[in-house]
């Protein structure tokens, strides 16, 4: 009997990753969370119905390696078939405001439709009506060492 890979099997790769379904997109929410991002790299595009944003993303499938400190990545969450694009508890007239992505989770609706959900910290929060679910996530810098140098930690 072989015994499953584990992170430390895998190569140093950027992620390039995709969700169809409910089950994928809580890989992607796993990956994301704790990523933080200016309210400026936040953007709609209602003619291609796309939904994007720039995030800097914590590295959680790097934690548990000793060999460096804590990284961050630059990556592009894309949120495609977008029908419409509601906020709560978001101000985008702040231009300096620095949004916090706790999760992403997926409500559905009739026949494939349905919305995504961003929650955020500080209870603000982004709701995006889709016709379907297609979500990519995708690695867009080499990864950084961490500002605060720590890994976040919600207590």
């Amino acid at each position: 009997m072989t015994d499953d890979a584990t992170f430390e099997d895998g190569r140093e790769a950027p992620l390039n990753l995709g969700a169809f379904d409910p089950d994928d997109l809580q890989v992607i929410s796993a990956l994301t969370q704790d990523a933080v991002f200016p309210i400026t790299e936040m953007s709609w595009q209602a003619g291609q119905r796309r939904f994007a944003i720039l995030l800097n993303r914590f590295r959680w499938e790097d934690q548990g390696r000793e060999r460096h400190a804590p990284e961050r990545v630059q990556s592009v969450l894309v949120i495609d078939n977008v029908l419409r694009v509601s906020s709560q508890g978001v101000e985008r007239s702040e231009a300096d405001t620095i949004l916090s992505l706790l999760s992403i989770s997926f409500h559905p609706g009739e026949e494939g439709t349905g919305h995504l959900l961003l929650t955020l910290a500080g209870d603000g929060a982004l709701r995006l009506e889709v016709e379907a679910l297609e979500v990519t996530l995708k690695d867009v810098t080499r990864p950084y060492i961490a500002p605060s140098g720590k890994t976040p930690d919600h207590g």
